[in-house]
């Protein structure tokens, strides 16, 4: 017997070179590029696996994160089952920043998508000492805005990037089942 297909369009958002299209790229094919190339508009990347049976078919948004394409994204993000924010956990300006637009983020998504699945990605955790990392402000903004969690990422080493991509296609996934069949 063979399972369902499904089909489900992701939006990669965030700040821009908070590293969106190396964590496509590192979870679709494992590879990482250390020199940063700035997206223009949009990318898009297909990815497809297998859960229970059932072949999932992915598109990756990978949206400009520069304000310059900001009249771009109501298009971009259109008919998108579920979201991931990233932002980086460097100790710079960058860092910061990119935190501190995770509402941005957030309410863009949602008033384009309406209530969709989102995670949120801290990423870069390689720059960091993760043992002495306080998480309590992502716990926060996690909490505030009802994400489905938070990982703590590296395109560059791999760390926590199939756990956290794997948990939305999961929701989505589960959640697509539950619908009736027509």
């Amino acid at each position: 017997m063979t399972g369902a297909a499904f089909r489900f369009k992701i939006s990669v958002i965030g700040d821009g070179q908070v590293g969106k299209t190396s964590l496509i790229k590192k979870f679709t094919q494992g590879s990482f590029e250390t020199d940063y190339v700035k997206t223009i508009g949009a990318q898009f990347s297909k990815y497809e696996k297998e859960i229970d049976g059932d072949e999932i078919r992915l598109i990756f948004w990978d949206i400009a994160g520069q304000d310059d394409f900001l009249f771009l994204r109501p298009s971009f993000y259109k008919e998108s089952g579920g979201a991931i924010i990233v932002f980086s956990l460097e100790a710079n300006d960058l860092g910061q920043r990119s935190f501190d637009h995770v509402n941005n983020w957030y309410e863009n998504i949602i008033k384009f998508c309406g209530e969709i699945p989102i995670i949120l990605f801290a990423n870069k955790v390689d720059l960091v000492e993760e043992n002495k990392l306080d998480d309590s402000e992502i716990k926060k903004k996690v909490e505030e805005l009802g994400f489905l969690g938070y990982y703590l990422t590296s395109a560059k080493t791999g760390h926590g990037v199939h756990d956290a991509f794997n948990t939305l296609i999961k929701k989505l996934h589960n959640k697509a089942k539950a619908l009736p069949t027509k």
